[in-house]
C-alpha cells in the first residue's frame, strides 16, 4: 500500500533525512519511531504531499506522492501533530466542510460523517463550537477528518502528543479499531504508543532508517538480549563453566549482589535468540549442590531496542546507521520549512 525508496530530503547542503526505505502493507499499522528531530515529521510531510523530496521516490496506493500528487490526496488522511480545525465551527459542520473539500459526493456526505462521528466517539459533541472541546475531543475531531473520506491509507503524525494517560488510551483504542479497513503510519517518540498499538516498526535516527521489523523480532535481535538472572548460595567456582555448556547460553556473569550475604552470588546469563533453557539452568545449579533462592527471567524491552539503536547508532536488519555528525540533525536547520517539530 505504501512503498518508499531511498527518500532523501536537503536543505542546502544539510540532510534532514537520508536514504529513507521502508514499506506498510494494506490494513497494517507501522510505528514510525524516533527520537525527536530524527526526521519523522519530515517524511510525513513529504509523503503527504507537503514537501518536495530531493531524491527518491514514494508510492501510496500505486500513485506516485510527487507524480500524482492530488490522486495521493485522494487516497490519505493526514492528522498533522497541532490537529487542522477550525475552532469557531460546529464538529458536524467542520466535518462536513471537509468531507466537500476532499471530493465526497452529496449524497454520501451526511452518511460519511455520521460514521467518522461514530468511529470517533464524537456523536454527543457534534454541534459543539471546536474551540470549546477539551484536548482529547480536538484530536478525536482530527482523526474524524483524516478518514471522512474513507481513505486507503491514514498519516499520524504524533497523535496523543500533550494528551493525559486516559485520553491517551482512548486514542490509541480508536486508532487500533481502524487497522484492516485502512493503512496506518503512526508517528511518535513515545515507545508504549508503538509497543501496544504498531504491528511493525521502522526506527528513524538522525535522518536515516536504521531498523525496520516486528517489535518482538526488534526485541529477539537484540545483542546481549533477555536472559536470567539467579541467585545462588555456595561455591560458584566451577558453575561458569558448567552453564557455558548448554545450549542457549551466551554469556554467564557471576558476582556478589549489592545487599546479598557474603554467602551468596549474583548470576547473569544472556541467551541466544529463540533459546530458553530454562529448566537446564534450574537444574545445573542445583545439580552443582548449590542454593537456589530466585531465578528470575529478564527480557529485552522495545525501550532497549530504541536506546541501543538511537544512542550507539547500531543498525539491524542490514541497515546501515548515520554517522555521528550533528549536521544530519533535522534541528540543525531550526529556521528551514518542514523541520522536525517532534
Amino acid at each position: 500500500m505504501i512503498e518508499v525508496e531511498q527518500l532523501s530530503k536537503l536543505y542546502g547542503s544539510t540532510p534532514a533525512i537520508q536514504d529513507v526505505t521502508f514499506s506498510v502493507e494494506a490494513g497494517e499499522i507501522l510505528g514510525f519511531l524516533g527520537p525527536n528531530g530524527a526526521g519523522k515529521t519530515t517524511t510525513m510531510r513529504i509523503l503527504t504531499g507537503y514537501l518536495p523530496a530531493t531524491s527518491g521516490t514514494a508510492r501510496i496506493a500505486g500513485f506516485d506522492v510527487h507524480e500524482d500528487s492530488m490522486a495521493v490526496r485522494k487516497r490519505i488522511g493526514y492528522l498533522p501533530e497541532t490537529p487542522p480545525l477550525y475552532g469557531d465551527m460546529t464538529v458536524e459542520g467542520f466535518l462536513h466542510f471537509v468531507a466537500r473539500i476532499k471530493g465526497v459526493a452529496a449524497g454520501d456526505r451526511s452518511k460519511r460523517v455520521e460514521l467518522a462521528m461514530r468511529r470517533c466517539n464524537i456523536l454527543e459533541k457534534r454541534q459543539v463550537l471546536i474551540r470549546k472541546l477539551s484536548k482529547g475531543f480536538r484530536q478525536r475531531v482530527g482523526i474524524a477528518q483524516a478518514i471522512v473520506h474513507d481513505p486507503p491509507a491514514i498519516i499520524l503524525d504524533e497523535p496523543t502528543v500533550g494528551l493525559d494517560p486516559r485520553q491517551i488510551i482512548e486514542v490509541r483504542n480508536l486508532i487500533k479499531s481502524l487497522a484492516g479497513d485502512h493503512t496506518i503510519i503512526l508517528s511518535t517518540h513515545i515507545l508504549p504508543e508503538v509497543s501496544m498499538t504498531c504491528s511493525r516498526v521502522a526506527i528513524i535516527n538522525r535522518g536515516r532508517v536504521v531498523a525496520t521489523n516486528t517489535p518482538e523480532q526488534l526485541m529477539a535481535q537484540l545483542a546481549g538480549g533477555s536472559g536470567y538472572e539467579l541467585e545462588v548460595e555456595g561455591d560458584t567456582a566451577a558453575l561458569a563453566a558448567r552453564l557455558h555448556r548448554l545450549p542457549g547460553i551466551r554469556t554467564v556473569e557471576i558476582g556478589s549482589g549489592e545487599g546479598l550475604p557474603k554467602s551468596r552470588s549474583q548470576v547473569r546469563l544472556t541467551l541466544e535468540p529463540g533459546m530458553d533453557p530454562g529448566r537446564e539452568i534450574a537444574a545445573t545449579v542445583v545439580g552443582s549442590g548449590l542454593g537456589l533462592y530466585e531465578m528470575r527471567r529478564v527480557r529485552v524491552s522495545l525501550e532497549d531496542v530504541f536506546l541501543e539503536l538511537t544512542t550507539e547508532e547500531k543498525a539491524m536488519d542490514g541497515s546501515t546507521a548515520a554517522p555521528s555528525s550533528d549536521a544530519n540533525n533535522t534541528d540543525a536547520a531550526p529556521d528551514s520549512p518542514g523541520g522536525e517539530a517532534a
